[in-house]
């Protein structure tokens, strides 16, 4: 019955359920493009910033009258810890145990050596090391179970080594595949790391975690380990930094004064936090907005619909409806009319998202897309919905409470 009385009408019912069509495809095409624009803000957070990193290290030392007194001990982490930090942390935060070093590295045994920075560290570094390769992949699990003597040049490295040997030989990515000495050790070349503008003379080399011992010279003060943590959303900062203190705690017993835990900034981190938050207020913003011009399309074709069947429904109500069979028949046409606008607004509005998405690359070539998500869909849609029920409910309401007598007497 609600769709024959919306058919018998079919102009009225067009623009009304354009309405809902508009608001749920503004709905659907701000949702879509926030969340690409927020995937690309925080991908850039990632790429560019350490606000996801907590560093949990060894205090080596205090600061006694301004003077910088060496401690004789202090805990040292190890690869053991970073599994169990790893393991109490699966799911929201990645962690990675890294020591650096210095070391002489030469193409060959009877060649000059270069001076070069080292790290020594785990496979699950990568994601926040942010590296780039001319040839080559990262450390692998196998690496560093087998403790390979495998290491990744820079650029800079690899072309001085390159230099060495021969002044034609001057493509870093030539010692691929090669071995190389380190400390009079033989290591096997699996990566050389791009070029970095600025850099491009940086001198450093990485090496898995187990063989940081044969691959950097013996200090008599060396740098400790540490571990970096680095939370998978920036949001979860605070309680992931919060459980790794309690899995020090656990580990270490009262660890304050011998560990250091610290954060790239909790100025910079709860600046991030509020801008990502006020960007989801104001697109929540305009997608309501949209909505409710369609809510207030859908109440006036129901008061209108209401005025002109008076008599109609003064006669169902004569023969024996109810109250809740008019309410009931007021709603149906409400949520008809907001389903099928959603069903069609769901499509216009990724249509746009994703035409919008497309420009916004074109002419400012950040890498956007519109983020396509079920839930983004269904939420869409039982907002139309629900918008629909509420906006119906008044027109049905008052449709329900009319005389059937006084009903049946308006002209």
């Amino acid at each position: 019955m609600a769709l024959r009385t919306l058919r018998a009408n079919p102009l009225r019912t067009v623009l009304s359920t354009l309405g809902v069509v508009m608001g749920v495809a503004s709905l659907v095409a701000v949702l879509a493009i926030g969340d690409g624009v927020e995937e690309f803000a925080r991908s850039q957070l990632r790429s560019t910033t350490d606000l996801q990193t907590i560093t949990v290290s060894s205090i080596t030392h205090d600061v006694i009258d301004h003077v910088r007194v060496p401690r004789t001990g202090f805990p040292t982490l190890t690869l053991a810890d970073g599994d169990s930090l790893a393991a109490a942390l699966r799911g929201v935060a990645t962690v990675s145990i890294v020591a650096t070093g210095s070391a002489r590295v030469a193409r060959a045994p009877d060649s000059s050596p270069r001076a070069a920075s080292v790290t020594a560290t785990v496979p699950a570094a990568a994601e926040r090391m942010r590296l780039e390769f001319e040839a080559g992949r990262f450390l692998d699990d196998a690496d560093l179970r087998t403790a390979a003597r495998v290491v990744i040049l820079s650029h800079g490295l690899a072309e001085a080594l390159a230099d060495t040997q021969s002044r034609s030989d001057t493509r870093a990515a030539a010692l691929l595949g090669r071995d190389v000495e380190m400390e009079a050790k033989s290591f096997h070349v699996i990566g050389v790391l791009a070029a970095e503008r600025g850099m491009e003379d940086r001198l450093s080399a990485i090496v898995p975690f187990t063989v940081a011992s044969d691959a950097t010279i013996p200090s008599a003060a060396p740098e400790p380990p540490m571990l970096l943590v680095r939370a998978a959303r920036v949001e979860q900062v605070d309680s992931v930094r919060s459980r790794t203190e309690s899995w020090l705690a656990s580990r270490f017993g009262a660890w304050q004064g011998k560990l250091r835990v610290q954060t790239e900034g909790a100025l910079r981190l709860r600046q991030a936090r509020q801008g990502i938050l006020i960007f989801k207020l104001a697109m929540g913003s305009f997608a309501a907005i949209s909505l409710i011009v369609g809510g207030i399309g859908i109440m006036n074709i129901l008061f209108a619909s209401v005025f002109e069947r008076t008599r109609e429904i003064g006669v169902r109500k004569a023969i024996g409806a109810r109250k809740r069979d008019i309410l009931i028949q007021f709603l149906a046409e409400s949520v008809a009319i907001s389903g099928v606008g959603s069903v069609i607004g769901v499509v216009a509005g990724l249509a746009a998202a994703f035409a919008a998405t497309a420009i916004m690359r074109a002419k400012t070539e950040a890498v956007i897309f519109a983020a396509l998500t079920w839930p983004t869909i269904i939420v869409a849609m039982a907002i139309a919905i629900a918008v629909g029920l509420v906006a119906g409910t008044y027109p049905a309401l008052r449709a329900a409470r009319l005389s059937p007598i006084d009903a049946i007497r308006r002209e």
